[in-house]
């Protein structure tokens, strides 16, 4: 296939672009860890909610170092909705063009890499990371986000955030009209099984076991058409993640196109727990309307302190707990 000369020359350029970029952040990375300076701030993981606030503090002039491992939880999720601007695009599109954003504010820089310990210190917070590095800063933002429990259902890893869902207003509106499952219990589950009945008319509540639904939450979800299967599943069939039916353990299925769960959860990071952040009832770390943790100095943001797990939410978040930091060591230092 014959390329135009003018198409050839954008792709050099576009290469030479991105040439350019990778090489910044690799000079960025290492003149950073040439200098031992005393950060403002050090933020600990880096997709929406951790770009976003290292954005908002690069913005207000502060030094801070983004500590990210590259491993974000929706890594396999095909599309991100319901953020302006970014509707259908990729979740590393977008990450990509953050990333790319906020390198162009000199006194932020990246580690590709985890925290592993950290420490109360006379002037804030001293991080070792699991590559080696030790790291200390005034203040610390945790953009850690939170590990899913998945029920032992054969094929529900593999189909969770293509087609096994967590959110209608993330993915609901792509699989409107369908044949849906819910995959939950008593009132959890019908909690689910009504807001989910917005999107589709065609809805069966899994129980996976005896039902422990009341009986009039029964007789509701029967006035709604929602049909209940209280058989154990053995897995789920699907191509590439694309659930198409439901297995049982006595040898039974059922065809659906989308299943929504809500799983239990454990914190990606314990740090914050270790220096004395309180978690609320549900395992989320508390945090306050700036994003302030329980310990001076320490903010949180994203999907580590809400069940409200969406792109839009998180750079919100982040964006807030970048501004309030930043506003803090300002008035600090006045």
């Amino acid at each position: 296939m014959l390329i135009a000369p003018s198409r050839r020359k954008f792709i050099k350029q576009s290469a030479a672009a991105l040439a350019m970029l990778a090489m910044s952040f690799e000079l960025k990375k290492i003149n950073f860890m040439k200098n031992n300076q005393q950060l403002d701030a050090i933020i600990i993981g880096g997709s929406y909610s951790g770009l976003a606030a290292a954005m908002a503090m690069g913005r207000a002039l502060k030094n801070v170092l983004v500590i990210d491992s590259g491993k974000p939880c929706n890594a396999q999720t095909p599309h991100s909705h319901n953020f302006l601007t970014q509707d259908g695009k990729t979740p590393s599109e977008i990450t990509a063009l953050a990333k790319k954003q906020v390198m162009a504010y000199d006194t932020v820089s990246f580690l590709d890499s985890s925290a592993d310990t950290a420490i109360k210190t006379t002037n804030g917070f001293e991080i070792k990371t699991a590559s080696g590095e030790t790291f200390s800063a005034s203040q610390l933002i945790f953009a850690t986000g939170i590990k899913d429990t998945f029920p032992e259902i054969k094929g529900f890893a593999a189909c969770w955030g293509i087609s096994v869902l967590h959110c209608p207003y993330c993915h609901g509106y792509e699989v409107r009209n369908e044949k849906t499952g819910i995959l939950g219990n008593g009132q959890h589950g019908y909690e689910l099984a009504t807001l989910i009945s917005n999107w589709t008319n065609d809805l069966t509540l899994f129980t996976n076991g005896k039902s422990t639904l009341s009986e009039d939450q029964r007789k509701k979800l029967d006035f709604h058409k929602i049909k209940i299967r209280e058989k154990e599943i053995q897995s789920l069939e699907h191509d590439k993640g694309y659930v198409s039916k439901v297995l049982f353990k006595d040898g039974s299925q059922t065809e659906v196109k989308a299943l929504y769960s809500r799983n239990t959860f454990t914190q990606h990071c314990t740090i914050p727990e270790a220096l004395g952040c309180e978690l609320n009832a549900e395992g989320y770390i508390q945090v306050n309307a700036l994003q302030e943790t329980t310990i001076n100095n320490i903010y949180a943001c994203g999907d580590n302190t809400t069940k409200i797990r969406s792109v839009a939410n998180s750079v919100a978040m982040g964006t807030t707990a970048g501004m309030m930091a930043s506003k803090k060591l300002i008035n600090d230092n006045f």
